[in-house]
């Protein structure tokens, strides 16, 4: 009987150390998160009392309301929200079209053409990011969001993920359909696009997140302040020498929101194609 516990115990041990690593790394994880709301509940001579208290004694609500105020705050959500949208549907729609056509169709050189595609992948942005410049300002979309849509189209990882998923299902299933009559669209539509609501749900939470916190892109393409996005409205609570930690703070909880929303409205599907993906391996 001693022996039967012993062992349980000796079982247990790194099934314990293990949950205590992942405790203390979930903790460091939320350490931002944390000072971030922490912060932005509380002046900036509150912020750098020594010691610091976590929880402010008195709640300093004044920069939710002002934040709106010091910037554009309304303009700049909406246009985040327009382009994070609008670049969501059209590129888990274009890439799932494309996917599919890898995956399911019989094309010449599909392999050799994917795998060129996929270089995509290996490329930095930055190393394209002049010609690309170049090409949406000969079109004359430089400082508009057309333009800013157009470069955002295409997701090399989307086509991957999209095509994999889709490669996962028996192709008894396309040849089915056309006995019955339908054309590769329907099949599409109809059959493969239901079929992949975990792996859309995946792609489209992805996809609305580098949207949303992208800042680069839309520093070189968007000039005008009307057309700015969230993020680079926030850049003006800093400067070179001073930065207003309670506005900006107070900004980015109001701007992590809406992410927050999408992750839990896909919550369900995205935990559902990683527990699929493993069954598979």
């Amino acid at each position: 009987m001693l022996t039967v516990i012993n062992t349980t115990k000796r079982t247990k041990l790194p099934y314990y150390l293990l949950l205590l690593v992942l405790v203390i790394f979930s903790l460091a994880t939320l350490f931002p998160f944390l000072w971030m709301i922490s912060a932005s509940l509380r002046t900036d001579v509150d912020l750098f009392k020594n010691p610091m208290n976590w929880i402010p004694q008195t709640l300093y609500l004044d920069n939710y309301k002002e934040v709106w105020q010091a910037i554009p705050f309304a303009q700049y959500f909406l246009n985040t929200v327009k382009l994070s949208v609008i670049i969501t549907v059209l590129q888990v729609v274009i890439c799932s079209m494309a996917a599919y056509a890898f995956a399911k169709l019989k094309i010449p050189f599909k392999n050799l053409i994917f795998i060129l595609f996929m270089t995509n992948l290996m490329m930095p942005w930055h190393s394209i990011m002049v010609p690309q410049f170049s090409v949406v300002s000969s079109l004359g979309l430089y400082n508009t969001h057309s333009g800013y849509i157009l470069i955002q189209l295409f997701s090399g990882f989307g086509i991957f993920l999209m095509r994999q998923f889709f490669m996962s299902l028996p192709n008894e299933l396309n040849e089915a359909a056309r006995v019955d009559g339908y054309n590769e669209w329907k099949i599409f539509w109809r059959i493969m696009m239901p079929l992949s609501a975990a792996s859309l749900s995946t792609l489209t939470i992805f996809t609305f997140t580098f949207m949303w916190n992208d800042y680069l892109a839309p520093l070189i393409y968007l000039n005008d302040d009307n057309l700015k996005t969230l993020q680079l409205g926030l850049k003006a609570f800093q400067t070179e020498h001073t930065m207003d930690y309670g506005l900006l703070m107070a900004g980015t909880v109001l701007a992590t929101i809406p992410m927050v929303a999408v992750f839990l409205a896909g919550e369900r599907f995205f935990i559902q194609s990683v527990a699929t993906t493993g069954m598979k391996n």
